[in-house]
């Protein structure tokens, strides 16, 4: 892997972690059909975190006002509250795909990877995210998510373990399908990949500081993760501008694109 490529799948990460078409699931395929030798978990973590900054960036007044309350410096106890009640929810939908990565992390690493499951992933949950998109009754607001809620979008999110289901797609899916609005469904997917990716992030720092910052690979690891940074800001502005008259739709087609492409492409490989 050189430079360039490094740059490459940071923007593809940042553009795919956002929009529900499977991060994961595209970097797999990139390494792939490159044809060079894939990269590690830990470069694709830390390409994560570049998205992990574009997210702090981006919903940072949430992030803050939600740290405030948290450590009760909100003088309005009743919003206060609510905050509260929002951070207790993020925190809790966590705890599955936190378990799912550490008990499933290595063997999706070694198995999960290959084209052909990442196509089927890819095409079953593009049907499920049509599928809730088009029967979702879009009547809850992001105010109105309650615990249920949170807990079922949260084994949702651990779905994702499986490249090609999407973080984000799973859980907006799952969102979509409770009746949650598309703005509320991606709010709250989005609030909720700061901590998983996070945590993610710091189970790997050791391997990123050895592999990455200090050793020979500094400048592609540090190439990726600004830009996937870069990348991601630009594609969750985009997101949260689409949804507001826009359907989940064309991600869906999307997916069952790709998943054929690739078929095509690894039978034209026998």
């Amino acid at each position: 892997m050189n430079i360039f490529t490094a740059a490459i799948l940071g923007i593809i990460q940042g553009a795919t972690e956002f929009l529900p078409i499977s991060s994961s699931g595209h970097l797999a395929l990139a390494h792939y059909f490159f044809g060079g030798e894939e990269a590690s978990l830990a470069f694709d973590v830390a390409l994560h975190l570049g998205t992990l900054l574009a997210i702090l960036i981006y919903f940072r007044d949430d992030f803050l006002q939600m740290g405030k309350a948290v450590l009760g410096l909100n003088h309005n106890e009743g919003e206060a509250k609510k905050l509260r009640g929002m951070a207790f929810f993020i925190c809790l939908a966590t705890i599955p795909g936190v378990l799912a990565g550490l008990f499933l992390g290595d063997t999706a690493e070694q198995y999960f990877r290959h084209p052909a499951m990442v196509a089927a992933a890819l095409a079953g949950a593009g049907l499920l995210l049509l599928l809730a998109d088009q029967a979702g009754k879009r009547a809850h607001d992001f105010g109105e998510i309650t615990l249920s809620d949170a807990l079922l979008i949260g084994l949702a999110q651990a779905c994702a373990i499986i490249p090609g289901v999407s973080r984000s797609g799973s859980t907006i899916t799952c969102g979509l399908a409770l009746g949650l609005t598309r703005q509320a469904a991606v709010r709250f997917s989005f609030l909720l990949s700061a901590p998983i990716i996070f945590g993610a992030g710091v189970y790997k720092l050791p391997e990123i500081i050895t592999q990455g910052l200090l050793g020979e690979q500094s400048s592609l690891y540090l190439t990726g993760f600004f830009a996937s940074a870069i990348s991601g800001y630009l594609f969750i502005s985009f997101i949260m501008q689409y949804i507001r008259a826009r359907s989940f739709a064309i991600f869906a087609y999307y997916r069952f694109l790709l998943a054929a492409l690739v078929v095509v492409a690894l039978f034209l490989q026998r």
